[in-house]
């Protein structure tokens, strides 16, 4: 696998299609497919709103709501970040999707030696609580959900989160928070891990807890097959990882004491959109019956609405490329009818110019438009899950639903998704495919249009978001600002009262929203954590 297969003979004609996760296709479908595959309405389908909700998590689809549209944004510091969240919600945006920089998701503070160079330059920098006050600056956080894109550090972004709404009059317990926060996808995947497996996963277990009670609105963790998929995986294995890792978030809560029933109706889903349209359909109606069918079976979750897939289906950045990067756009818009065919809450897309830079105004808004011009214009809320029924679509996702499976019990056999993860097994696997894949872009098994084929013409010039050393300057002379102006007593305290609690295993939220108060830095807690945890050491991959 790695490779969706197209074969021709001699004439063009395709005489064979398989797809990445290893299903053949043929030439057309009718009701025997169905009868071969064992397809029954009732068990693999049934009606939109029902058990197991391959159609879609609401009986009425798009006509009751809307998918929220939530494009990633953030970048410099607060104050430019700020200007962009503006911008997008006054172009009809309905969510906020932050990014942050490399040093806020290490954990490092702006001024640290190993900060230097990435301050501010992939997403917002964020030293201290101030930050948070700029950037969410003049936001209504009770309608405005936003999503935290970060992971390690993702406790102390979320305590930040209350700290800043708690600031500006908002009860916690009616605001809306999505930190990614899966830590087990960051080692197999994009790689900004800090702590071992262990109290990695135990951070999360405290988020989902406290959040059951304090902040019941928070969505505390949103298990992202997208990074996984980005990373070199199947369609098949993005869904089949994800639901394995948030089984061990789930297996990191129930022992203190709690119902499945009391917190994972709150879990989330981050997955991707890029390559064969049928197959991320299938991918995602597979996706929902498996999550389902895993909750009620395995965990015994007894409320319906808790055994719902909720989540955002991002159009992926790995599908986007530098040649041609216009011809980005429609691959977003495709992307985004993707999605919105198989029944997505949220829908991001990478703007066109992503492949370059940091998106510019312009950009960002096409993708907004985009999203938008489907939802109100083409008719994607006219019915519900308009392909249901469909000889190929019907078997394909009953064989998607086989794949993944297929994929976990591989898992299982060599002990779970956390030894896969520490021993690097699923690490290898998919740098292997990712290795296979760029194999087939160079050698034309896969087809890239304007890379490996239809590569004429000339490719339009990208503006590119220009970075400069002051954006550098202006965060740290912002962070000396506050370490001068804070009462350093109270930052001490707190910060010793979040070494005493670590070190003694509690429940470490409501320590960090005390240090998120005093303005202690993202720095100095982080610091507190590796110093007891110790860092993650990567097990070796080829």
């Amino acid at each position: 696998m790695g490779v969706a297969k197209y074969t021709k003979d001699a004439k063009g004609r395709i005489t064979d299609v398989t797809l990445q996760s290893g299903i053949h296709v043929k030439p057309f479908y009718g009701p025997e497919d169905l009868e071969r595959v064992g397809f029954s309405y009732e068990k693999d389908l049934a009606d939109p709103g029902v058990y197991p909700f391959t159609r879609a998590i609401h009986r009425q689809g798009y006509r009751s709501r809307a998918w929220t549209t939530r494009q990633y944004t953030g970048f410099g510091t607060s104050y430019e970040t700020n200007e962009r969240f503006k911008l997008m919600i006054s172009h009809g945006q309905t969510g906020l999707n932050v990014a942050f920089d490399l040093p806020t998701q290490m954990g490092y503070d702006s001024d640290d030696p190993m900060a230097e160079g990435e301050v501010g330059r992939v997403g917002m920098a964020v030293d201290s609580l101030r930050d948070f006050e700029v950037a969410f600056k003049d936001i209504n956080l009770a309608e405005i959900g936003s999503g935290l894109t970060i992971n390690a550090v993702a406790s102390i972004m979320l305590a930040m989160y209350q700290a800043v709404a708690e600031k500006y009059g908002y009860d916690a317990k009616v605001i809306s928070a999505t930190p990614q926060n899966d830590i087990l996808k960051e080692m197999i995947g994009r790689g900004a891990w800090i702590f071992p497996v262990e109290p990695a996963v135990k951070l999360i277990g405290d988020t989902i807890e406290y959040s059951m009670t304090t902040m019941p609105r928070t969505n505390p963790v949103s298990v992202c097959g997208y990074h996984i998929r980005e990373s070199g995986a199947t369609p098949a294995q993005e869904i089949a990882y994800a639901i394995l890792i948030a089984n061990a978030y789930i297996d990191n809560v129930l022992p203190r004491g709690y119902d499945v029933d009391e917190f994972v109706g709150r879990f989330s889903f981050n997955f991707n959109v890029f390559g064969n349209i049928w197959e991320q359909v299938a991918k995602f109606r597979a996706a929902r019956k498996l999550w389902a069918r895993n909750l009620k079976e395995k965990y015994g979750v007894k409320k319906e609405a808790n055994m719902f897939l909720r989540g955002l289906f991002g159009g992926g950045g790995f599908g986007l490329t530098k040649a041609q990067p216009e011809n980005n756009i429609m691959r977003g818009a495709y992307y985004a009818l993707s999605a919105a065919l198989a029944g997505a809450q949220t829908i991001a897309l990478c703007s066109y110019d992503e492949a370059y830079t940091i998106p510019t105004p312009h950009s960002a808004v096409i993708s907004l438009r985009t999203l938008q011009l489907l939802m109100d214009e083409i008719g994607l809320r006219d019915t519900v899950d308009p392909l249901a029924g469909s000889y190929f679509i019907e078997t394909l996702t009953k064989e998607m639903e086989g794949k993944i499976e297929e994929e976990m019990a591989n898992i299982g056999k060599v002990g779970g998704i956390i030894p896969a993860v520490a021993t690097g097994y699923i690490q290898k696997l998919v740098s292997r495919q990712a290795y296979a894949f760029e194999k087939g872009i160079q050698s034309g098994e896969l087809l890239k249009v304007g890379v490996n084929i239809h590569t004429e013409g000339e490719s339009k010039d990208v503006e590119l978001h220009e970075y400069t050393g002051e954006t550098a300057e202006r965060q740290i002379e912002e962070l000396k600002r506050v370490r001068r102006e804070r009462d350093q007593r109270e930052t001490t305290r707190t910060l010793l009262d979040l070494e005493k609690a670590t070190r003694a295993g509690k429940n470490v939220m409501p320590y960090l929203v005390d240090c998120c108060k005093a303005y202690a830095t993202v720095g100095e807690m982080t610091k507190i954590f590796r110093d007891i945890y110790g860092e993650f050491k990567e097990p070796g991959l080829f």
